[in-house]
């Protein structure tokens, strides 16, 4: 049996004989943030700290740093982002990487961190890496699992600050952007009812 889904405007899903009818789901499209978009990147990263997979961020930090993100948009509100911060010349970190309860299991962090992926290859980085609790999300995206010292920029940048500085419990994932092409394609920008603008 097969579900046929139209995410397009006015569809829903139609079901096979014994399936339930769900709704569709919201057309996204994924853009450049702006510092206008900095109170919804605020509030989208503060309701999700109790999982404790986020760290804070100030209301005037990601107003510096809005255009280094990618939000997720339905129905003309921020369901997701995603930042490319630079460590060094050579590295960039995927931070801030959030969805919100509603729009999970959509596909939206696969598709924020593919366009950060080939923002970075743009801008020239040799290697994407980041920082979690579970790397499984990263490893089926084609990260591998290293030790923290692999990523001398991200210790020389923020861990040395870090009370928890060689007692983290976060696994150090890193894409090498020069060979791997995880991000670029591999059926991610395809999903339906994703537009990029």
């Amino acid at each position: 049996m097969r579900v046929v889904v139209d995410n397009g405007p006015g569809k829903g899903r139609r079901a096979a004989a014994g399936k339930r009818l769900q709704p569709a789901r919201p057309a996204t499209s994924l853009r450049a943030a702006t510092a206008a978009d900095a109170p919804a990147l605020h509030a989208l990263i503060a309701a999700h700290l109790e999982e404790g997979r986020l760290l804070p961020r100030t209301l005037d930090e990601l107003a510096v740093h809005a255009s280094r993100f990618v939000v997720a948009i339905q129905n003309a509100r921020v369901v997701g982002c995603a930042e490319l911060a630079p460590l060094s010349k050579s590295v960039a970190e995927v931070r801030s990487l959030v969805v919100s309860q509603e729009a999970r299991q959509s596909g939206l962090g696969h598709l924020m961190v593919d366009e950060l992926g080939r923002t970075a290859r743009r801008d020239g980085f040799a290697r994407l890496c980041a920082f979690a609790h579970d790397p499984r999300f990263f490893v089926r995206l084609g990260f591998s699992i290293v030790p923290h010292t692999w990523v001398p920029e991200k210790i020389g940048h923020d861990c040395h600050s870090c009370p928890l500085f060689r007692n983290c419990g976060q696994y150090a994932i890193v894409l090498d952007l020069a060979r791997e092409q995880a991000l670029s394609g591999a059926g991610m920008g395809a999903a339906a009812g994703i537009r990029r603008g």
